[in-house]
């Protein structure tokens, strides 16, 4: 094929169409029927003096809107774009590009790999907080392949070099092993993946990706927004606020620097912005952040204490106010929780904050905090039943309105592999016995995401009734041993309700 030209896949099982595009356009536009959620995007041919060319989706009134770009420098590109009135993803493809390989200038192009980055060494320093634990050996790392359209691409390259180029782009796989990330959903079928990091100590070099959890798939996502991007980092906090559409990042490590900024990704205009903000909050990372009525609730975590080593950990509050852009301390009474890192916190009843467990070198802690949001006043929480053991970097996640699950962790020596429900009204411990999530793992994200709804016969009213659920998913973590997981794992939380 030596003409140029972009083509198209619609849906899962869609064939290849030729999008028309005349000598020297700069953009290509396409109608997405609404019961299409994927859309896959290439070229094919010599780019010559193109530097660019626009994708545009059409969205319910025929109003093109322009969602991505190909170059002959980007391989890859994929954006899910909420501008439009239904769901889809967007897979921008690249082929047969003289300098695909090479970024301008002539400088050969770095590829993702699962194994690349730029990481500290483990230290040995007894007491240093900002340690991976899983670098005592590397083993291979399970690898997810994402749901493609592999066979309808490379059916349309039939041999030579485009087949094989097609064919490579076509095994695109999920995300590689890593600890230390952000899963954040941010509607009922999609959240995306920061940061984390992997094999060796290493920092991952594809940071940014969407899970899609009609199907289950993954698809990078770094290249899609605009604006400046969050630096490479661990131990960072993401939060999505429902009103606003944003997800907010805050704070995190990577090797000696650490950070207190604060990056916006407004998941409607899909574009970056890294706030100015006022106030004074110190570089954090392994702390907890909850979202409270529009503003960002962080506690604790690790911060940096040049001198003397090793590095601190807070037992402060910082709250922020988007609106104004402002950090500030609120007046807090009670029984605070000492200094911790990588320790909980659940947000129940839109009323309290629970926080369990977390360490500061060399302890580990099994204790309950409840900070009332009404009143700002914290106390100990008395708890029943077998408690989970004292552990930091666990998994932590709200189930209904009076429970919420913990698991995993590391406990100063090993990554734990149990899991506990906590039930608010009656302050007591429940242990799961489930072999879902049996495997040990520390620095794992877990979350809950609505299953979309079915319909249902009620006898009851003799009508159909729309039944909705919701799906725990673990994602990710090491086990102290030199493995990352990349796999993702899905419960329903009423078996867990059950279980307890």
């Amino acid at each position: 094929m030596d003409e140029f030209g972009i083509y198209g896949i619609f849906g899962l099982n869609g064939p290849p169409q030729r999008l028309l595009t005349a000598k020297g356009t700069r953009s290509v536009s396409a109608a997405v029927p609404s019961s299409v959620h994927q859309v896959v995007l290439f070229s094919s041919g010599p780019w010559g003096e193109r530097l660019c060319v626009n994708a545009e989706l059409m969205d319910a009134d025929q109003i093109p809107i322009t969602i991505g770009k190909l170059t002959p420098y980007n391989k890859y590109a994929q954006l899910l774009s909420p501008c439009l009135t239904f769901p889809f993803f967007l897979l921008l493809l690249q082929n047969s590009a003289p300098c695909a390989d090479r970024e301008p200038g002539g400088k050969r192009k770095r590829e993702y790999t699962a194994e690349e980055g730029g990481g500290d060494k483990t230290s040995k320093a007894r007491g240093e907080e900002n340690v991976c634990p899983n670098g005592v050996k590397e083993k291979g790392t399970p690898v997810r392949k994402v749901k493609t359209q592999a066979k309808s691409i490379q059916k349309l390259f039939a041999n030579g070099e485009d087949a094989s180029q097609a064919k490579a782009a076509a095994s695109l796989v999920g995300p590689s092993g890593r600890w230390g990330q952000t899963l954040c959903p941010i509607d009922a079928q999609t959240a995306i993946l920061i940061g984390g990091q992997g094999a060796r100590m290493q920092f991952c070099k594809d940071p940014m990706w969407k899970l899609c959890t009609e199907d289950m798939s993954w698809v990078p996502a770094e290249t899609l927004a605009e604006g400046p991007t969050p630096e490479a980092r661990i131990g960072h906090s993401a939060i999505f606020d429902p009103d606003s559409k944003r997800i907010f990042v805050f704070g995190g490590s990577k090797n000696k620097k650490w950070f207190n900024d604060v990056h916006i990704l407004d998941t409607q205009s899909w574009r970056w912005t890294m706030v100015e903000a006022q106030g004074n909050v110190p570089p954090l990372a392994y702390h907890s952040c909850s979202m409270f009525r529009g503003e960002l609730f962080v506690l604790g975590g690790v911060f940096p204490r040049p001198n003397p080593q090793p590095d601190g950990c807070s037992d402060s509050l910082y709250i922020f106010d988007p609106n104004l852009s402002i950090w500030y301390q609120p007046i807090l009474t009670g029984d605070k929780p000492s200094p911790r890192s990588g320790h909980s916190a659940c947000v129940i009843q839109e009323r309290y904050i629970y926080v369990f467990g977390g360490w500061d070198t060399p302890v580990c802690y099994n204790d309950m905090y409840m900070l009332d949001l009404g009143l700002m006043e914290f106390s100990v929480v008395k708890t029943s039943g077998k408690a989970p053991s004292p552990r930091s970097w666990h998994g932590s996640a709200v189930l209904s309105e009076n429970k919420f699950l913990i698991h995993g962790g590391y406990n100063g020596n090993n990554a734990l592999g149990d899991a506990f429900i906590f039930d608010i009204d009656t302050n007591s411990w429940t242990e799961l016995k489930l072999p879902q999530l049996s495997v040990p793992r520390a620095g794992h994200s877990i979350i809950t995401m609505e299953t979309p709804a079915r319909h249902g016969y009620s006898e009851e009213k003799s009508s159909k009734s729309s039944v909705s659920s919701r799906t725990l998913l673990v994602f990710g973590g090491g086990d102290n041993e030199g493995t990352f997981f990349s796999d993702l794992i899905s419960i329903s939380v009423e078996e867990l309700l059950a279980a307890a």
